[in-house]
């Protein structure tokens, strides 16, 4: 062993209480820094997982309308807040069944004890039998501006205008459906074109 190496090992330097202290102090300094920013990185995170799982629910309805050949709606804040719900249309695009034509009857026709889901047949004959799970956002997380949005089996997106609840008409491409989800001050939005192309924003 070198001699400088037996001086290390036989000393007997210590860590100093201010050296203690100054440690401490670095180490609280960089918690109270990162502690928040670690917070809103995860509180953005839940929001956009939210976020993807409405367009999912968007994206979910398009293709269910091509494929079963029926219009299908997705509901916002239905039955309750927080909740959406993709529902079959009942009746005909021109001559909706009373109780879904419009947005006062909503409430009922998100309800999954009336409407159960899955559908208790498979008969495509029995409506509805293309309804999907009711869903709840976050508690967190809650809808900003939504719209119920009608897909219909041609892949084109159509929504209610005016005070008329059955005035289902196609959306301008240009401008399109916007859906938005909020959480403290942070948003997420969801735009929806005429010819059905959902994206996140």
């Amino acid at each position: 062993m070198t001699r400088w190496f037996r001086q290390r090992l036989t000393r007997e330097d210590g860590i100093s209480l201010i050296d203690q202290i100054a440690t401490i102090a670095i180490i609280a300094t960089v918690c109270g820094i990162a502690v928040p920013a670690l917070k809103n990185s995860v509180e953005n995170q839940r929001l956009g997982i939210e976020a993807r799982n409405v367009e999912r629910e968007l994206q979910l309805a398009r293709l269910s309308a091509v494929s079963s050949n029926r219009p299908i709606r997705v509901r916002f804040n239905c039955p309750s807040t927080g909740q959406y719900r993709r529902v079959e249309l009942l009746g005909s695009i021109n001559s909706p069944i009373s109780g879904d034509d419009g947005d006062a009857q909503a409430a009922a026709r998100c309800n999954q004890t009336t409407y159960p889901y899955p559908a208790p047949d498979r008969d495509p004959l029995t409506r509805p039998s293309n309804d999907g799970p009711l869903l709840q956002l976050n508690p967190a997380v809650s809808f900003g501006v939504t719209q119920t949005l009608e897909f219909w089996p041609n892949g084109t997106v159509h929504t209610t205008t005016g005070a008329m609840a059955n005035s289902w008409l196609p959306i301008l491409g240009s401008t399109g459906a916007t859906i938005t989800l909020t959480k403290g001050t942070a948003t997420r939005t969801i735009t929806v074109n005429s010819l059905g192309k959902v994206q996140l924003q």
